[in-house]
């Protein structure tokens, strides 16, 4: 017979508190991890995943344009975030994922917003520039195409807010930040488009 671990309503609040999820998905997580808040954290995250996967279908036609001015009043930016419904629009969740990634474009200064809407003109100049850098390396052409490879892959995840390591947990890139926004809130969230402006 499998043992039961007992969860305590204090382990279900401090998961609650520190991921936002509901009180009935925190209690299937830590059951599933057995109390162990991190392990339940994973399963989270990896629900949120799941759930993220299914709404990116439906139509995000509402949302809002959240705007960002670094207190210097040097950089700023403009974002438009879409979401399904006005009501989330209007939510203090979903206005507080937009400043995250206002604050996060302005910090990082993103090209694009995924890796698909990078042009591919824009690759092949940077694919010639990472040849010409190995090209008398003397290693084998396999292993000079890896390596031309890893640092588009690098490249890419630089340049594009989605693939973007988050400022505030280098862990979470800015699509995991939205999925999660994704599966708490229960609608399907698009970064539309975005600018950036520097003095």
């Amino acid at each position: 017979m499998k043992f039961k671990f007992m969860i305590t309503i204090n382990q279900i609040k401090q998961l609650r508190q520190e991921t936002g999820v509901s009180i009935s998905e925190c209690k299937k997580a830590l059951e599933e991890s057995n109390g162990d808040i991190e392990k339940a954290k994973e399963i989270l995250r990896k629900w949120g995943k799941d759930l993220a996967g299914k709404k990116k279908e439906r139509e995000a036609n509402q949302g809002i344009v959240e705007a960002y001015v670094h207190p210097n009043r040097k950089v700023g930016a403009m974002l438009g975030l879409h979401c399904e419904s006005d009501f989330v629009a209007r939510s203090e969740e979903f206005q507080n994922l937009a400043h995250e990634i206002c604050l996060q474009i302005t910090a990082m200064n993103p090209s694009f917003v995924r890796e698909e809407d990078i042009p591919e003109h824009f690759l092949d100049g940077k694919k010639k520039i990472y040849s010409e850098q190995v090209k008398d390396s003397g290693k084998p052409q396999k292993i000079v195409d890896q390596i031309i490879e890893g640092k588009l892959k690098k490249y890419k995840e630089e340049i594009c807010l989605l693939s973007q390591a988050w400022i505030k947990d280098d862990t979470k890139t800015i699509n995991d930040l939205v999925n999660e926004a994704i599966a708490k809130i229960g609608e399907n969230i698009v970064v539309e488009r975005f600018s950036r402006y520097e003095i």
